[in-house]
């Protein structure tokens, strides 16, 4: 029997929001910068010797922004051609570019709603990054919001396998499910739920999970100071003990022979080594692995490990003042070995399935004569007015709370289909028989997002009536209804593009 620390995670867990909303409210007071706590001034010297000044000096330098492309929807060859932005790359992120934060904005560009790009920084780019994923995987990821990690995940599935993508708070989760379908991720479910509670519906169900652990924050001092007076109300000590729980319970979900990447943006040794020490003493059968190098990369500090202190080389911290990034930590680690699995048989969920696409309403099987793409008729889930579609093998998850599951295909109304948002992101161009594609330059790419109706009577080619997918340059954006020369817009109202 596996000794789980006496700490309860739902307890907690609304201490840490107090912690994270005190944290946003004084980054925004008025007054001075702040010096370094004195404890942590400390700690960092003992932790970086001779390095310790030039840690803080970079603390004059300027924050860093980063651009993750959408490896689902482009490759990064194209996306640099048509890239309205100046950016260099992050050498140790294949995907992953520089911009200027300070005079471009990608978050007001129509590439963004397109679901493009994601903007991250740099140094958080890396642990979804270096968790090496095969289109097929089932995939966890346990603390997601807002999806820096989860929609890169998803894009390296290629929408195969499943992404479940959890958080806790569900204020958070539904940020999070807004990433996802941005970004075209279908084959996902996004939950809200206290990690425990997943351990019964999924033993050793994945093949890799990562734990993005909330965390003391240490290495985000440098982008936001003002986080210095909320560590000193939440330490180390803290976190610690949340994340040796949420080690626990992810590794009872995670298969024989499975991949877990652990990372946090702190320096603390009891949250990085300590925390992977403890998991390493309850869970003998897991092992931490070289994590793909980068000359920038510092090894983890072996004499802060409690037990097979060697292998803690093969761990990584990411320092400031090494790379052009914030500080992280990460371990990656496997479970055992595959040959060692046990193969357990899935049950189906118990909601209603159609089990041919001949049981579907009419005005569906309608509208999915132009989606050219093969569904799978038992992968259809019709509950109350919506049709989702579903991912493959999953287990019975009733009595979860979840956001979304599958891809929302979209609504039945008295009879009619209306598709989603979710399935406008989810296409590409050439998988839809009817397309509306606008250059950039046409201003009603912006009208388009902000919900008005759009005129096409000065475009060429047939226009029969019925529902178009939306795009610019070849990327959909979102459906509408053609009548008459005249597009009925259907852009989601909460993603509606707001004027400045």
């Amino acid at each position: 029997m596996r000794k789980i620390p006496n700490f309860s995670v739902e307890k907690t867990v609304e201490a840490w929001r107090i912690f994270t909303r005190y944290a946003i409210l004084t980054l925004y007071a008025k007054g001075e910068n702040m010096d370094l706590p004195k404890a942590f001034e400390e700690k960092m010297k003992t932790l970086l010797g001779e390095e310790f000044d030039a840690y803080t000096a970079c603390y004059e330098e300027p924050r860093y922004y980063g651009l993750r492309v959408n490896t689902s929807k482009i490759s990064v060859e194209e996306f640099k051609k048509i890239c309205p932005f100046s950016i260099t790359p992050v050498p140790w992120i294949e995907n992953g570019f520089y911009y200027d934060g300070e005079k471009e904005s990608p978050a007001r560009h129509p590439y963004y709603f397109a679901g493009l790009y994601y903007l991250q920084e740099p140094s958080a780019m890396t642990p979804a990054d270096r968790l090496d994923i095969t289109p097929g995987d089932k995939v966890l990821d346990v603390c997601a919001a807002p999806g820096g990690k989860a929609t890169e995940l998803g894009a390296k599935l290629q929408g195969e396998g499943v992404l479940i993508a959890n958080d806790i708070s569900n204020s958070r989760a539904k940020g999070l499910l807004k990433n996802l379908e941005l970004f075209g991720i279908g084959n996902v479910l996004v939950l809200s739920e206290e990690p425990g509670k997943l351990t019964g519906y999924f033993p050793e169900y994945f093949d890799k999970i990562l734990i993005d652990a909330p965390c003391s924050g240490e290495g985000m001092f440098r982008k936001d100071k003002k986080m210095m007076k909320a560590w000193e109300e939440h330490g180390p000590e803290f976190f610690s003990k949340l994340q040796r729980s949420i080690l626990t319970q992810a590794a009872s979900m995670l298969k024989m022979g499975g991949m877990l990447l652990y990372s946090t943006c702190t320096f603390d040794p009891l949250e990085n080594e300590g925390s992977i020490s403890w998991l390493l003493e309850q869970f003998p059968e897991f092992e931490i692995m070289d994590i793909r190098p980068y000359e920038g990369f510092s090894e983890g500090r072996p004499e802060y490990a409690s037990i097979r202190q060697e292998e803690f080389r093969k761990t990584v911290r990411i320092f400031p003042h090494h790379m052009k990034g914030e500080g992280h930590y990460l371990a990656l680690l496997r479970k055992g070995h595959a040959e060692q699995t046990v193969i357990r048989k899935t049950e189906k969920r118990g909601n209603r399935r159609t089990g041919s696409q001949e049981k579907l309403p009419e005005d569906l099987r309608s509208f999915l004569k132009l989606v050219r793409r093969p569904f799978d008729a038992e992968r259809f889930d019709i509950r109350k007015d919506r049709v989702y579609y579903m991912p493959e093998d999953l287990p019975d998850l009733t009595g979860v709370r979840f956001l979304r599951s599958g891809l929302l295909v979209g609504e039945l109304k008295k009879g009619r289909f209306e598709p989603s948002q979710a399935l406008a992101m989810n296409l590409k161009k050439e998988e839809y028989a009817n397309v509306l594609d606008f250059p950039l330059s046409d201003e009603r790419v912006i009208k388009y997002l902000k919900g008005e109706t759009i005129l096409t009577d000065d475009m060429t080619g047939p226009k029969e009536k019925g529902w178009y997918l939306v795009c610019v340059d070849g990327y959909p954006l979102g459906f509408g209804k053609l009548s008459g020369g005249t597009l009925k817009n259907k852009y989601l109202p909460g993603w509606r593009w707001m004027s400045s």
